[in-house]
């Protein structure tokens, strides 16, 4: 029976609480974090047995799942439980996945499952952050083996003020933003965004972060120190020099050669030969009773040659860099590839671009809408939408492969989501640009980092569509080659400079700033000059591919497409949206389907209207103030008579807008009867002159009045004045008042 143990903090302020032996006790480990009120379940399982001699990789997954009970609400959606992870909660998974997958030892091969529950949200506390080390916890008090412990944190600069995991409030409108992962000693993972923040506030960011990492360190190791682990250990199979000796003398050479052939695929063709040779060669030295350790298992000799020459491979490309100064395609550690970029590549697209760098390709597309293509997202966390978002797409033709269509898997989220904060940042507010877009990246071709690529091809093409976007925005990826103390930091990293490297460091921003980050490390960790070295590095190679994309379009063009649906807002009384709307929303129904037009109401009166083209717009426009416009006072109208009385006739001059057109009004000779003159239904030109108010006013039909201007008087009729024989001609018969017999 496990022992109920537990360590905690206060943190930044807050209590952090680590608990093991209470819950989940079934798992190799199990921790129970609660951080203020937010509440996560981390477990670690590992599979038993003997790993099979022919795997040469280590079957990891990490999971992180938010209950939408921890926050008290219900699954959006038909079903109303949760299903699959929604896009926050895979991004959140990458965060815990991407520092913690390095520290496995390299025999260690069995497969592993990481699964992260929240089961209660404070909204003060992030559990994504916390997921990093309650994640680590549960690796570290398990019988997996793991080199840990670490811990993250999430560092915000607002105001030239530091902040160390701070509440959503602080968050908002903030410099920089960045999630951060590290061990004792160095920084491991890196993720974030920043409104062009400078290569030193991203570097104090980090040193703070780091510092406020080690008490979570700390605290690992206390529990660990109580719980006592006992670890799986190497299983220590004897080392075959024969074998490796035997493998390097026949292959380095060989696949320096190979390493040579700047061409990507030729290059992977030749790697390909050699080891096929290898195998070869390895088989014809059984025969000939070669003394290789089992040598009486031939197979087991043939998977032991091939993680062997796996590792030879890596070796000779990283001497290549450290010793020899040459990289892959020949550059030095600064070069960029050869860059060529060209906009408005699809003509019936709102805007696109080609982005090349190399051999990585990136066709960029833009897609202009209205808020109805906002897309909305229901999180535990948030509820809210997105009026701009960047979706990459990665075929496997892209890299010579046959490959299934699939839905968007983690790493294309991961890419997709980086390339999204690193423009987003720039783009025009609300207000400036109502419109809503959608960015795409077609990767068409990959050989290293495409995801900054996707940031290229992003804005050229968002330029391409006259969004005023101010500022071009460049990514660059950067590696790294560690060799004993010394350090090669490489800009513009290829695939197998990826793959065979020590670490994968994207920046993106402009000539003033940086606007996103993230980095990979595959190593223990990373010094903090050795980062702001590789910043500073970036921001050269950042400028450089900024001055090419500059050619090809240098600043965003001043019209929107004319393929872009043309936009408006217009503002209405917001006690007149009823009328708008309509019973049932028979108006609006209407304007929509006489128009074509989209039409867009908010409880503030703004009315947002969008069109395939000027002329629908106009008529639209027309239809929605017909519906909402107030009479002006000396306004002439085409009226229609609804209603007549003794005393006048009622004219609907807008829909729902009738006035009165009294009998004094209709003419400038006197009319006895009004039905003399007006019918029910008939339609005749009418002048507002005057305003009541509450929705009242007055008509006028007399030609005299339409040569008024009403709007500079009261719009009254001067009095006459009267003739004083009038009067008496008129009294001249009556009899007098006090001859009471004659009125009897």
């Amino acid at each position: 029976m496990r022992t109920h143990l537990t360590e905690s903090i206060v943190f930044e302020g807050t209590p952090l609480v680590l608990e093991t032996g209470k819950y989940a006790k079934q798992a190799d480990g199990a921790i129970w974090c609660r951080y203020g009120n937010s509440v996560l379940l981390a477990t670690v399982v590992a599979s038993k047995g003997d790993v099979p001699a022919t795997q040469d990789f280590f079957p990891l997954t990490v999971d992180y799942i938010e209950k939408f009970y921890a926050a008290g609400r219900f699954p959006g959606g038909f079903l109303k439980r949760e299903s699959q992870p929604n896009t926050d909660e895979k991004l959140a998974a990458r965060i815990i996945d991407r520092p913690i997958r390095p520290l496995f030892p390299s025999w260690y091969r069995s497969e592993t499952q990481i699964l992260v529950n929240l089961f209660s949200h404070d909204e003060n506390c992030d559990p994504r952050v916390v997921a990093i080390t309650a994640a680590s916890a549960a690796l570290m008090i398990s019988e997996v083996p793991f080199l840990g412990p670490i811990g993250g944190v999430r560092v915000v600069l607002k105001e030239g003020e530091y902040h160390i995991n701070p509440n959503a409030a602080i968050q908002q409108e903030s410099r920089l933003n960045i999630i951060m992962a590290a061990n004792r000693d160095s920084i491991l993972m890196v993720e974030g965004e920043a409104r062009e923040a400078s290569e030193e506030e991203i570097a104090e960011a980090l040193s703070r972060g780091h510092k406020a990492i080690l008490p979570l360190v700390e605290m690992q190791e206390a529990l660990m120190a109580k719980v006592a682990p006992v670890k799986r250990q190497d299983p220590q199979n004897p080392e075959d020099a024969a074998l490796r000796n035997f493998i390097e003398l026949f292959a380095a050479d060989r696949l320096k050669e190979a390493l040579g052939i700047r061409e990507k695929l030729a290059r992977y063709e030749a790697i390909k030969e050699v080891k096929k040779a290898v195998g070869e060669r390895v088989a014809e030295s059984l025969a000939g009773g070669a003394q290789f350790l089992n040598a009486e298992d031939p197979e087991k000799v043939r998977n032991r040659a091939n993680g062997m020459f796996e590792d030879v491979l890596k070796k000779t490309m990283r001497r290549m860099i450290t010793e020899d100064e040459s990289r892959i395609d020949g550059r030095g550690p600064r070069d960029i590839r050869p860059i060529w970029a060209e906009v408005g590549v699809l003509p019936q697209v709102h805007g696109s671009a080609i982005f090349t760098r190399g051999e990585t390709q990136s066709l960029g597309t833009i897609t202009l809408g209205v808020t109805s293509d906002e897309q909305r997202v229901d999180t535990v966390l948030e509820e809210t939408r997105k009026p701009f978002m960047l979706h990459y797409n990665f075929p496997s033709f892209s890299v010579g492969e046959v490959g299934r269509l699939r839905a968007p898997g983690r790493r294309e989220i991961g890419h997709g989501n980086l390339a999204e904060r690193a423009l987003k940042t720039l783009m025009p507010s609300k207000e400036e640009f109502p419109y809503t877009v959608r960015v795409v990246s077609e990767i068409l071709e990959s050989n290293g980092s495409s995801s900054m690529a996707s940031v290229c091809s992003g804005c050229l093409s968002l330029m391409d569509a006259g969004v005023p976007f101010k500022k071009h925005v460049a990514g660059i990826a950067m590696g790294l080659i560690k060799e004993g103390n010394e350090y090669a930091i490489l800009s513009d990293i290829m695939g197998d400079e990826d793959h065979l490297g020590d670490m994968d460091f994207k920046v993106a921003g402009t000539k003033d700033g940086i606007t996103a980050i993230q980095m990979d490390i595959k190593i223990d960790g990373l010094p903090q000059e050795v980062m702001r070295r590789a910043l500073a590095q970036a921001r050269e190679g950042r400028l450089h591919i900024i001055g090419e994309m500059e050619k090809a379009l240098p600043e965003h063009r001043p019209e929107l497409s004319p393929l872009a649906p043309k936009l408006v807002t217009i503002h209405i009384n917001p006690e007149r949206i009823r009328d708008l709307i309509g019973t049932g929303g028979k108006n609006i129904k209407s304007i929509v389907e006489k128009t074509g037009a989209e039409i867009e109401v908010q409880q503030d009166g703004s009315v947002l209207i969008a069109a395939k083209d000027g002329a629908v717009l106009d008529a639209a426009i027309a239809m929605v103030k017909s519906f909402t416009d107030e009479p002006e006072k000396g306004k002439v109208y085409e009226g229609v008579v609804n209603r007549i009385e003794e005393y006048g006739a009622f004219v609907e001059v807008m829909p729902g807008q009738t006035g009165l057109l009294h009998v004094s009004r209709i003419a400038d000779k006197r009319i006895e009867n009004v039905g003399d003159v007006l019918k029910l239904g008939d339609t005749i030109r009418v002048i507002v002159v005057e305003l009541e108010g509450a929705g009242k006013f007055k008509l006028s039909m007399k030609p005299s009045d339409f040569e008024r201007d009403f709007t500079k008087d009261d719009g009254e009729e001067p009095r006459r004045e009267r003739r004083p024989d009038r009067d008496r001609g008129r009294d001249r018969d009556r009899k007098p008042h006090g001859d009471r017999k004659d009125r009897s």
